[in-house]
């Protein structure tokens, strides 16, 4: 298992920052080659599940994963999501926090990723890959027009 970490600052509110990072099917075409179908209805909270599908056409893996702590930024208080990859061929877990700064928000992505099967040698080179899809990922995301622009 390896651990990576993405920092970003943005000028958005710590709110837009969490609807943006949290909106789940906005992740499709962010990731290179991955899609993303929600599992749950409802809003997102504790105990939503989605999954991640990379591939192309039949060739691929699935990486479901379920919402375990879901507290939204409020009034003085940073926003944490955490999620726990349920899935055979990934493994780890991922948090998303988001916080109020002087210029906006500080977002922070921590994850531990492993891939069953992969060496334990290879952690290092693939928490690098990791961070560097998941900084444009981030990136993307806190990029996207706002509602209002679209």
């Amino acid at each position: 298992m390896s651990v990576f970490r993405v920092v970003r600052m943005t000028p958005l509110s710590p709110g837009e920052a969490w609807r943006r990072l949290t909106d789940w099917p906005a992740h499709a075409g962010k990731v290179p080659l991955t899609g993303i179908s929600v599992l749950t209805a409802g809003p997102t909270g504790e105990g939503s599940r989605f999954s991640a599908r990379t591939g192309v056409g039949p060739v691929g893996f699935d990486d479901p994963m379920e919402v375990v702590r879901w507290e939204p930024p409020e009034a003085g208080r940073p926003g944490h999501c955490r999620l726990q990859k349920r899935g055979r061929t990934v493994l780890g877990w991922a948090e998303i926090e988001v916080r109020a700064a002087p210029d906006g928000t500080r977002v922070t992505w921590t994850e531990e990723l492993g891939v069953r099967g992969l060496p334990r040698v290879a952690g290092p080179l693939l928490a690098r890959a990791a961070r560097h899809v998941f900084g444009r990922a981030v990136d993307r995301l806190l990029a996207a027009p706002t509602d209002s622009a679209r």
